[in-house]
């Protein structure tokens, strides 16, 4: 199956982040950018021990878990939620290669621990849960 990067944005990043209440043109871009330009430097180097479309290592999966979701449980929710019922409890790891939406949940949040002071300006609608789409034609119906 070939996927572009264009359905990857719209079908997997703009999606997840709208579930997670943290959708802005400057995350969805930039977690686009991180998977499909493969740095060579930075959070998301291409390396040989990621996981996944982000290249995740394990230790930095278990990092987010242990010292941030541990301490967020409204949000640990929210992100275990996307991941598999049985197999995330048998190997979580493995979450980071089969679930794009998973594993682009913890791209943004370690994105979102490494750059606290640049956080993004989220639109009204990823405050409210409506979608790029809706806000887009809200705008556009106000300038009319």
């Amino acid at each position: 199956m070939y996927v572009t990067a264009e359905h990857l944005k719209d079908q997997v990043i703009q999606p997840t982040l709208e579930y997670l209440g943290a959708w802005s043109p400057a995350t969805e871009a930039f977690l686009l950018s991180a998977a499909t330009d493969t740095p060579e430097l930075g959070l998301f180097s291409a390396r040989q021990d990621g996981l996944g479309i982000f290249h995740i290592t394990p230790e930095q999966h278990r990092d987010i878990w242990d010292k941030h979701l541990a301490f967020h449980p409204e949000l640990a929710s929210r992100i275990r939620g996307l991941a598999s019922q049985r197999a995330f409890l048998t190997d979580p790891d493995k979450e980071l290669q089969t679930n794009l939406s998973y594993c682009t949940a913890i791209a943004w949040l370690l994105y979102e621990r490494s750059n606290p002071a640049q956080e993004p300006e989220r639109t009204d609608a990823s405050r409210t849960g409506a979608s790029r789409t809706d806000a887009s034609r809200t705008e556009t119906s106000a300038t009319a």
